[in-house]
């Protein structure tokens, strides 16, 4: 079995000047959000609040300058994101742009496309969502099914999408398919930046969750037709691109950070009387965060020396959402409080939301059982 290194961030990188000022920042613009507003996560929508941040410098923060970025850190950009995370800020509107679509289309994008999009997203202004699960197949990249005929000018799409977070108000999807046939299951493979706004035959429906709201969507393209310039990379070479998308996608603080607003009233509650045996959880509770919460900022660290660790990533992902999913259990039985969907009782109301949102935390990013292969397989076991 091969062993997996999750090295330490550099020394220094606390950016201990740079948190406290995004605390302040949230202190005041969210005085007056609800935590049951705030058990959303990063599944809030807000783009005025994006735009806000952008403002402030905190929305493509690692991208160059020359594209309206700003030339910082990956670890600058995890103690923006950590912060925002923990607070229960509205961020979706800028997220998947600004953490995997604006990387992706820095590396792989044509000089056109990154000076046409790259400033958009440091601005705030274009929200992303993104194009690989589908029916069928849901995780398994390489059954994707969605096809790009080549024809004169572009290329035709034919298939359907699933599970597309916020495609309903997004401006642009970066899509996986298929751009021809090979004998490697993972090649024959391409992606494309569709800007979803202008693009005809293009069908976007609801796919309404367990606590009733409209987050998901399934996209179905109907003849489709991409102008040639709407490819993103190399033609071909959609499944090594993707893979290098994922491990930013996977591996930051939403990962295990999702029902924190749960945790803080949890604890809120706990604080004013508690047993030891109450204590002794909640102890073990915050060391599974800070162990977890040093793996990821390791991913961090290993992104911001350009190396791909898509193996960590992985591990993040799947420990993360085990952690998440089971804070509404452990909640249960430290307090005997019934949950209350949109009542008067702050925890009730953010247990009752964080029990309906869990469910999904092991599908988006990856089932589980797709991870725990591309673990296997990282460690030598398969």
């Amino acid at each position: 079995m091969t062993l997996t290194a999750f090295p330490s961030p550099p020394p220094g990188a606390d950016y201990d000047d740079l948190r406290q000022e995004v605390r302040a920042f949230l202190a005041k613009e969210l005085a007056d959000f609800p935590p049951e507003k705030r058990a959303e996560s990063w599944n809030g929508y807000n783009r005025d609040f994006s735009r806000k941040l952008a403002q402030r410098g905190w929305v493509g923060m690692t991208f160059p300058k020359e594209y309206g970025g700003h030339a910082r850190s990956a670890l600058e950009r995890y103690v923006v994101s950590e912060e925002l995370l923990a607070a229960g800020a509205p961020v979706i509107s800028h997220w998947i742009a600004d953490r995997q679509s604006g990387p992706l289309i820095l590396a792989k994008g044509t000089e056109d496309q990154k000076r046409a999009i790259v400033p958009r997203i440091a601005a705030g202004e274009l929200c992303f969502c993104i194009g690989m699960s589908e029916p069928d197949s849901g995780s398994d990249l390489a059954a994707t099914r969605t096809v790009a005929t080549e024809v004169e000018g572009g290329f035709r799409v034919n298939g359907t999408k699933v599970w597309t977070t916020y495609a309903h108000v997004a401006d642009y999807m970066i899509l996986f398919c298929r751009t021809g046939k090979s004998d490697d299951r993972h090649g024959g493979m391409s992606q494309f930046l569709i800007d979803l706004k202008t693009t005809e035959n293009i069908q976007i429906s609801p796919i309404i969750d367990l606590g009733g709201e409209h987050h998901f969507n399934q996209v179905v393209f109907d003849n489709t037709f991409l102008p040639s310039d709407a490819l993103l990379g190399q033609q071909g070479e959609g499944w090594s691109q993707v893979m290098s998308e994922l491990a930013f996608e996977r591996s930051g603080p939403e990962r295990f950070l999702s029902s924190f607003a749960l945790i803080e009233e949890l604890i809120r509650l706990l604080r004013k009387d508690s047993t030891e045996a109450q204590q002794a959880e909640i102890g073990r509770l915050s060391a599974h965060l800070k162990v977890l919460r040093q793996m990821s900022r390791s991913v961090a660290g290993m992104l911001n020396e350009g190396e791909n660790p898509a193996l960590q990533a992985a591990i993040v992902k799947d420990l993360g959402a085990l952690y998440e999913q089971d804070i509404p259990r452990l909640a249960r039985s430290l307090l005997s409080r019934p949950a209350v969907p949109g009542g008067r009782d702050s925890y009730a109301a953010v247990l009752a939301y964080t029990e309906l949102a869990v469910p999904s935390f092991s599908l988006r990013g990856g089932t589980r059982e797709i991870l725990r292969g591309i673990i296997a397989r990282g460690l030598g076991l398969r």
